[in-house]
């Protein structure tokens, strides 16, 4: 009876863990697809497919600042080598490169907070997002794979 209960445990604990592990890959995830809904939003005002809205600039900003700050921390030790559905999945690198993953994420940071209150026009738009897609893009050639 006792070793039935501690394998029932044992089995729970795992299933516990299993589906956190899967909880902070999805909020991972969700924190992604929100970065690029914000610079896909930012980047159709440049194209000209939509007309510059100060309100859409400073929402797009706020939500990609938000994710800048805990940036380093949606890729906690416990999601390292999961490779979830989806487009691509967190590179091996963000783990054993963690002070240079964690310098790419305060670069993107710097480069979000810098834009916020600057930009005002589509000119000054085209100027700060530049360098924001230079920040996130260099993180993702490093630091993400595609899923195949």
């Amino acid at each position: 009876m006792l070793r039935t209960v501690v394998v029932v445990g044992t089995l729970l604990l795992g299933v516990g863990a299993v589906a956190a592990q899967q909880d902070q890959v999805a909020k991972t995830q969700l924190a992604m697809k929100s970065n690029g809904k914000n610079a896909g939003a930012l980047s159709a005002m440049l194209k000209g497919e939509k007309p510059y809205d100060q309100a859409t600039v400073d929402a797009a900003l706020a939500a990609l600042e938000d994710v800048a700050v805990k940036f380093p921390t949606l890729f906690p030790e416990s999601i390292k080598g999961l490779k979830p559905e989806g487009d691509y999945y967190a590179s091996p690198k963000v783990w054993t490169d963690r002070a240079g993953f964690e310098a790419h994420a305060v670069s993107f940071a710097k480069a979000v907070t810098e834009a916020k209150g600057k930009i005002k026009d589509l000119d000054t738009l085209k100027a700060r997002l530049s360098t924001i897609g230079k920040e996130c893009g260099g993180c993702h050639e490093t630091y993400r794979v595609k899923n195949s």
